[in-house]
């Protein structure tokens, strides 16, 4: 997902010697990298909550409640998320064969519609 990322028009990628940041154009905001594992349970309600319409995850979140993380999971959720929460990166992977494969592509969201995910993670 980092070379999906690393493409979008509002990132540009700053390098220096010790260190390489990503940063989020329109607001000026650091994007940070983090990764989520789910048990087979816990990752298809994940992969469930990301097809709803985005207006209706943090209803179904808080009816349900928010899917629990583990270590070494059947799921692997990669986010990316800008620090002012503008701008939300992500890509569901499930673990097939000895290799997390991509359920999709890398989704980008912007603006009001990062929010109702942040319910997820």
């Amino acid at each position: 997902m980092a070379a999906a990322v690393s493409a979008h028009n509002y990132i540009t990628i700053k390098k220096s010697f010790f260190s390489t940041k990503a940063i989020y154009t329109p607001t000026g905001s650091p994007v940070k990298a983090m990764v989520l594992e789910y048990s087979p349970t816990e990752g298809e309600e994940v992969e469930r909550l990301l097809d709803l319409p985005i207006a209706k995850i943090p209803a179904e979140v808080s009816r349900k409640g928010k899917p629990r993380t583990g270590s070494n999971g059947n799921f692997r959720l990669e986010v990316c998320l800008s620090d002012d929460h503008q701008f939300c990166s992500l890509q569901l992977f499930r673990y097939v064969d000895f290799i997390y494969q991509p359920l999709f592509e890398p989704r980008f969201y912007e603006g009001k519609d990062v929010e109702p995910l942040l319910s997820i993670f």
